[in-house]
């Protein structure tokens, strides 16, 4: 197995003494695992936050073999990990990612959409910005591996209303997606999620 393209950070944790393996969601071959040799070293470790964008070659001498990965940044995601909002945006939406998804499976609306959510929540001016887009690609991730058809948020929906589709969501999600593995993920977004109702607390 060779794979060269752009490809999305969605998960990395350590593995060995120095390597880690990552979960990298890319266009046309959808997610791959892969190891990292000398990850956690002074110039890799900046490469492996979740939402990066990479430039990576993986490859697998054999079907059975885990392949390992050489990466390249592209784009970081990185200044926006000490901003509340922004970091648990990012870290709800590449662990869901990374979690439900089948390793081997085309899925590029997935890419896109997923690069696009992650572009908005570095760059819209608050989180009222992006949390449509997030509940967006919620709904697009739903679609896309087979849980129906739920409607897509309308440009306006008031802030109330949008929170109340994340929630209802985020049961789906749970209870769908993540049926046996939803608590550290779905302790992301728990933690997004109450985040994101300060905002209507405060003004």
């Amino acid at each position: 197995m060779l794979i060269r393209a752009p490809a999305i950070l969605c998960a990395s944790r350590p593995h060995g003494e120095t390597g880690a393996i990552v979960r990298l969601l890319t266009a046309d071959h959808g997610l791959a695992a892969a190891y990292v040799a000398g990850a956690r070293g002074r110039e890799l470790r900046p490469l492996l936050i979740p939402g990066n964008l990479l430039e990576v070659e993986v490859r697998a001498r054999t079907a059975s073999q885990l392949p390992s990965a050489r990466l390249e940044l592209v784009s970081s995601r990185g200044p926006w990990l000490s901003e509340p909002l922004p970091s648990a945006g990012i870290g709800w939406a590449c662990a869901l990612t990374a979690a439900c998804l089948p390793e081997g499976h085309s899925y590029p609306p997935l890419y896109q959409g997923l690069g696009a959510l992650l572009d908005a929540i570095c760059h819209a001016p608050s989180a009222r910005g992006w949390a449509r887009v997030l509940a967006g690609y919620e709904v697009l991730l739903l679609r896309e591996v087979g849980y129906g058809a739920t409607p897509a948020p309308p440009p306006e929906e008031p802030w109330p209303d949008l929170l109340s589709r994340l929630e209802r969501q985020g049961k789906a999600i749970g209870n769908r997606l993540l049926a046996e593995r939803a608590g550290d993920v779905m302790g992301a977004r728990a933690i997004l999620l109450d985040r994101l109702r300060r905002i209507s607390e405060t003004g």
